[in-house]
């Protein structure tokens, strides 16, 4: 099937962290250091201005937004009455940057990281190196009142995740392990029967969106494509980007049949802080969002 694409916002250094919110797209520049939001219609606004790289974006149950601080291995909390202050310090847990993070209906996050310094290994080693032999990543849990634990060891790359509708699941992508792993989510937030949800080789899943019927589109950055997998690993349905790369994605818009898909020419942190050539595509699928985020 050929979807019909359209650039909602262009002129981006590197987006990442889509959330549909409150008739919004909103995500992190990393590299304007900066947290955005755009209708619909294109109108682009800054939404918080930070003093580092954020990432992952959530909310807590009183309208807060949980946001990752990628170099100095936080996340930070705005009140809804402006106040920003930190929630949690990952240092103990994280290797290299955080990223990705996910948060449950509860206020629990849970939150990636690099796990080794990327852009640094790929320039001296070339990124075949990097799947050769992945250094391996925690999982932090973020606890509502910012207590920090590790919730898993031995992830490639955890990146973007997704919790299931009855809250009892959490699906996270392992870009360099090229595979969708599921955790079972206990009601104290602890994770349990580690399990392979789908392996996406040779897709590499960096952000991901969960749909009604339970399949993840996946962005895929090694390919100029958003994939959607189903559990098990099937490739139910992939949309071309064109002469992009895509970076991650999210399911939105008034029925949460929109796809935005957060795209750029490469994900080099000097090339990308440089150039502002990024942009978020924006198509219509069939089945809309679930879950969280």
């Amino acid at each position: 099937m050929t979807r019909t694409l359209r650039t909602l916002v262009d002129g981006i250094h590197f987006a990442e962290g889509p959330r549909w919110h409150e008739g919004r797209l909103w995500f992190s520049d990393f590299y304007k250091h900066s947290i955005c939001s755009v209708g619909l219609g294109g109108d682009l606004r800054v939404e918080l201005a930070v003093d580092d790289q954020p990432s992952g974006l959530g909310w807590m149950p009183d309208g807060s937004l949980l946001f990752v601080s990628m170099k100095k291995q936080q996340v930070w909390r705005r009140w809804p009455d402006g106040r920003v202050a930190l929630h949690a310090d990952l240092g103990g847990i994280s290797v290299h940057m955080c990223n990705d993070m996910v948060v449950a209906a509860d206020g629990r996050a849970w939150v990636g990281n690099f796990g080794f310094d990327l852009d640094r290994t790929a320039r001296e080693k070339g990124i075949e190196a990097i799947f050769a032999d992945t250094p391996l990543a925690r999982l932090a849990s973020v606890g509502p009142d910012g207590a920090v634990s590790v919730a898993a060891e031995g992830l490639a790359f955890p990146n973007g995740m997704v919790i299931t509708p009855d809250g009892g699941t959490l699906i996270v992508a392992e870009t360099f392990g090229m595979r969708l792993t599921a955790f079972d989510i206990a009601a104290d937030g602890t994770l349990s029967n580690r399990r392979l949800w789908a392996d996406t080789a040779p897709r590499l899943p960096d952000g991901i969106a969960l749909d009604a019927e339970g399949a993840i589109w996946i962005a895929n950055p090694g390919a100029a494509e958003c994939a959607r997998i189903a559990e098990g690993g099937a490739v139910l349905e992939t949309v071309p980007v064109g002469d992009t790369n895509c970076y991650a994605c999210m399911l939105g818009g008034p029925e949460g049949r929109h796809l935005f898909m957060l795209c750029g020419p490469h994900s080099d942190a000097e090339k990308a802080a440089a150039a502002p050539l990024g942009a978020i595509l924006v198509t219509e699928v069939d089945v809309g969002r679930a879950g969280r985020p």
